[in-house]
């Protein structure tokens, strides 16, 4: 059974989910191996992978397995940004699939769950450019200048589900 047919064949993905105390080592690596992989090897992008943020107890670590071995084959975090006002915000960061799985539903998987989990806080994001209108699905919106890091155009997103009017609230003209 190849990866492919075994993680989608017409099934919704499992989506874990973690604090790093709560991992294994083998998963834990596996997860750090996978950016690793997508980040600094196929993107090449030679910067700090491990940025301490992992093993906060507030960062949440998403992830689906390969069904044969269970390695990570795609993984998002949520880490939890304090302000200098003394709130928090949400920050989805790290996203990424395996190569062979793109297109698969996976990431799709993972950021209903890390949506879900953030639920009707704020939250930001750093989206590679050509990876915006992926976000903007979950109610992402532009917020800021496109920057370049690494080499790469990147556009801060932002998601402010009380700010942000939903399909279905109407005005108090419509109401009346």
């Amino acid at each position: 059974m190849s990866v492919r047919s075994g993680i989608i064949g017409g099934m919704t993905p499992t989506v874990y989910a973690s604090t790093a105390s709560e991992l294994d080592p083998i998963t834990f690596y596996g997860l750090l191996r996978l950016r690793e992989e997508v980040f600094v090897v196929e993107q090449d992008c030679a910067y700090h992978e491990l940025d301490g943020r992992d093993v906060e107890p507030t960062t949440l670590h998403l992830w689906c397995a390969d069904p044969v071995d269970g390695s990570p084959v795609a993984t998002v975090r949520v880490l939890l940004d304090p302000l200098p006002d003394g709130e928090t915000r949400h920050r989805i960061g790290r996203a990424c699939v395996r190569p062979e799985l793109r297109g698969t539903g996976l990431m799709r998987a993972l950021l209903d769950r890390a949506v879900a989990y953030i639920a009707d806080r704020p939250s930001v994001l750093d989206a590679q450019a050509h990876l915006a209108g992926l976000y903007s699905r979950w109610g992402y919106v532009p917020d800021g200048p496109e920057f370049v890091e690494d080499g790469i155009p990147h556009v801060p997103m932002r998601r402010d589900p009380a700010r942000r009017p939903g399909p279905t609230r109407r005005s108090t003209a419509e109401r009346a």
